[in-house]
């Protein structure tokens, strides 16, 4: 899961890429407003950290752009403000929570895992598709009652096409979405095709229900 942090003081920014570095997400960062406006713009992100105070403008007009341009979503505000009229302004803009410095990590982590379960599944921790389940709170699927062994990427490429099961999905938005936003300086995506050549081998294997469709030259969509 692909996590955007929006700040520009550098030990906090460090702290909280390591920790969340450590809880096996991907972590993207933007230092000031300029920065942050154009990554949110155009890229996607699972969830995004953002500060209010940034040099060069205000998080809140990131927040209003992205309302504007339909990217709100999964966002929480992270800022040493902490009156009511901020808070209040902020959800109204779209944030999906409030969490005032200073913090505890693991409260951060709680907070991100609740907007991500609000997304991924509507609110589940477990995505079922057939005969597939996918627990997003462990990080395992299983076949059946089997496990089925995924290293880190296949994880995420299932998780994402499972999130938009029976839409086609492109392999730069996969590309994108698992390895990062400095994907698209890539020269090609054989790396994609190979991942998703051993995770469509393991999903036969298992005899899961659900499966992935190549659609030759654009990219993948996952069916039951």
């Amino acid at each position: 899961m692909k996590i955007l942090i929006i700040e520009d003081e550098y030990a906090l920014l460090k702290t909280m890429e390591d920790f969340l570095l450590s809880e096996k997400y991907m972590v993207e960062k933007a230092t000031d407003y300029h920065s942050a406006m154009e990554k949110t713009m155009i890229y996607n992100y699972d969830c995004i950290l953002l500060d209010i105070s940034l040099p060069g403008g205000s998080g809140l007009k990131i927040l209003d752009k992205m309302k504007k341009e339909g990217k709100a979503g999964n966002i929480i505000i992270i800022s040493a403000k902490n009156s009511l009229e901020d808070k209040i302004l902020g959800l109204d803009l779209g944030a999906d929570d409030y969490l005032a410095k200073p913090f505890h990590l693991l409260e951060l982590n709680a907070r991100i895992k609740a907007v991500l379960r609000r997304k991924q599944s509507d609110g589940k921790l477990l995505l079922s598709l057939g005969n597939l389940s996918i627990d997003f709170a462990q990080r395992q699927v299983f076949a059946g009652d089997k496990i089925l062994k995924l290293n880190r990427k296949e994880f995420d490429i299932l998780a994402f096409l499972a999130t938009n099961k029976n839409r086609l999905v492109t392999k730069e938005t996969l590309a994108e979405h698992v390895w990062g936003d400095n994907i698209d300086l890539a020269d090609n995506f054989d790396f994609v095709y190979w991942q998703v050549k051993n995770l469509r081998k393991k999903l036969k294997n298992s005899v899961s229900q659900a499966a992935i469709e190549n659609v030759y030259g654009i990219g993948y969509k996952l069916t039951i």
